[in-house]
């Protein structure tokens, strides 16, 4: 069965940091593949700064063209919004469940905050969780120290932001260093974050 990571983001864009972060673990943990989850609406942002779901997972599928063992996912796009983690894996699970065993991949950052998710308790029972480090204040939950299900990977800390690029792009700096060279294309033809 094969082992599939899903790294859940909005990749609004996706940049180098997710790629490296992404190629990673799937080269040095049992993971045979990562896939990247484009998340349409998370609960916790607004959606005004978001690109159209379709363009965020061109600029995903152009990221990974030379990375076999990354995929692009759209499988939220056609679930229930507001949609929660629980949800995709049980839909995932049902859809995929003979082929595939499905593991989260999650920024320290996001550990220290999953006690809050929706059944989060439902999630470790069923998935593992691989974890890379990011340099991050809060303590982490006692319950998640050594649980047997959270691997931590210890990938290069990337504190690279989509945020940071959409910023900057718009005030006219160059960021093509902090991209995949497809998606730095593609953005500046759409004339996106301008």
């Amino acid at each position: 069965m094969k082992q599939v990571g899903l790294y859940f983001g909005t990749f609004n864009p996706i940049h180098i940091g997710h790629l490296v972060i992404a190629n990673h673990m799937v080269e040095f943990s049992n993971l045979d593949e990562v896939w990247f989850v484009i998340t349409p609406q998370s609960p916790f942002k607004a959606k005004q700064t978001l690109l159209d779901d379709h363009h965020r997972y061109q600029m995903v599928y152009e990221a990974v063209q030379d990375y076999p063992k990354l995929k692009p996912s759209k499988i939220e796009f056609n679930l229930p919004q507001p949609n929660y983690t629980v949800n995709t894996l049980v839909h995932l699970d049902e859809q995929f469940g003979k082929e595939y065993q499905f593991s989260l991949i999650m920024g320290e950052d996001n550990l220290k905050s999953f006690h809050k998710w929706k059944n989060y308790g439902t999630i470790l029972e069923n998935h593992s969780i691989y974890v890379y480090p990011r340099i991050s204040e809060s303590t982490l939950e006692h319950q998640f120290k050594d649980h047997p299900k959270i691997h931590r990977v210890n990938a290069p800390i990337m504190e690279i932001s989509s945020t940071f690029i959409r910023k900057s792009h718009k005030e006219g700096k160059s960021i093509r260093a902090l991209l995949p060279e497809a998606v730095w294309k593609y953005m500046d033809e759409m004339n996106f974050y301008r």
